[in-house]
């Protein structure tokens, strides 16, 4: 049977607290952390089995040392459907607000972007199969469990997603350093997707022609760039900012 191990307090939580299927719980011997203690339990009341292990034990599972003293096999991670996404808000009416990830590839940043997505409320993360980092336990772990709270969409065709968005009724905002138009300058109300890409390419030529407009993150220091996470993270609060206000 195949089956993901998680590791990190963060993400073990999210996951007994959402759908995903849990084979049995670890967590490491003498331990004195309440937050585990607290986990513990909530695995035993789901009737997943909880076993104790030495560190050297939990590292061998989770692959690292970064496990902080839990790791739990759970069945593998599933994509959201496209479709079903979609056809979800047109029965509801709900406007759509997701962002669209053109070949993020270093787990840390897929992670945060993830992160950051759930914090600001946007609905779903597109991500294009190839060439692009997919959900992996790294990126749970950086994510803090936000993978188990927001649906994450795999799509073959990245571009083709984004024309459906738009014949949706979205528009589609993209960030490029090199526009002379600021993040803080457009209506971010309605339908929106915004997309970002990945670490020093940004947004592929083909995906960019199907952005209705093209933005800057305003720079005032010595560097000239910004991460991606980083920059993902600034459009998508001012966005949100916008959309709550």
């Amino acid at each position: 049977m195949k089956e993901d191990v998680l590791y990190g307090i963060n993400p073990v939580r999210e996951a007994l607290r959402g759908n995903r299927r849990a084979f049995e719980l670890f967590i490491q011997n003498a331990g004195t952390d309440q937050r585990i203690a607290k986990l513990a339990a909530l695995a035993e009341e789901l009737q997943i089995p909880v076993r104790r292990r030495e560190r050297a034990d939990l590292e061998r599972l989770a692959g690292n040392p970064h496990h902080q003293g839990i790791v739990l096999r759970v069945a593998p991670f599933e994509y959201i459907e496209f479709e079903t996404y979609l056809s979800g808000k047109k029965d509801s009416g709900e406007s759509i607000f997701v962002l669209a990830l053109d070949g993020i590839q270093d787990p840390q940043n897929l992670g945060a972007l993830i992160r950051s997505a759930a914090c600001a409320g946007l609905q779903a993360v597109i991500i294009p199969k190839d060439r692009a980092c997919g959900v992996t336990p790294v990126v749970e772990k950086a994510s803090a469990g936000a993978v188990e709270t927001v649906p994450i969409i795999q799509v073959t065709n990245l571009a083709q997603a984004l024309e459906q968005l738009k014949k949706a009724g979205c528009w589609v905002f993209g960030l490029d350093g090199n526009s002379d138009r600021d993040i803080y300058n457009p209506d971010y109300s309605g339908n929106l997707a915004l997309v970002v890409g990945g670490e020093g390419e940004g947004i592929r030529p083909l995906v960019r022609k199907h952005c209705d407009l093209l933005l800057s993150i305003p720079q005032y220091g010595g560097v000239s760039s910004l991460n991606a996470s980083v920059a993902g993270g600034i459009v998508m609060f001012e966005a949100a900012r916008q959309r709550h206000n």
